[in-house]
């Protein structure tokens, strides 16, 4: 029997797709756990190529031998509303300045894709979780 690989630490950071780079946030989380940050920027820009420019959570687990695997999350509400809206970013004071509007079929096509990260239980939960965001960051839902 080999010797078997434990779990040092579990790192999460956000890193936008197809451009991590050593530099921080990924050097200084993956640095002090003796990680390649070489390899796993190589690794991480190849898998998010097709999602260039697009901010997405990524779960990196360290194991004993210094070896690594991550598990890509997908992107925040936030980002994919501001991305269905076409506006650089939310209100500063979302209950007086809209900046925007989203439709039911925009926020069903985001809960689809977040569903899996999403603690809900059904689609429908999961439309009203990305609708309570939208409304937070002054877009207005519209049918």
């Amino acid at each position: 029997m080999g010797k078997q690989r434990l779990v040092v630490t579990q790192i999460k950071v956000q890193v936008t797709g197809g451009q991590a780079t050593p530099a921080p946030p990924v050097g200084t989380a993956l640095g002090p756990h003796g990680v390649n940050i070489g390899q796993f920027v190589s690794q991480f820009n190849e898998r998010t190529r097709d999602m260039m420019g697009i901010t997405i959570p990524v779960v990196i687990t360290v194991y004993n031998d210094r070896s690594f695997e991550f598990v890509l999350k997908s992107p925040p509400a936030a980002v994919l509303l501001k991305k269905a809206a076409g506006i650089a970013k939310g209100s500063g004071s979302p209950l007086k300045n809209k900046v925007g509007t989203v439709t039911t079929a925009q926020l069903e096509e985001i809960a689809k894709k977040k569903y899996d990260d999403l603690n809900a239980s059904s689609l429908t939960q999961a439309r009203r979780m990305i609708a309570g965001t939208a409304r937070s960051m002054g877009l207005e839902v519209i049918d």
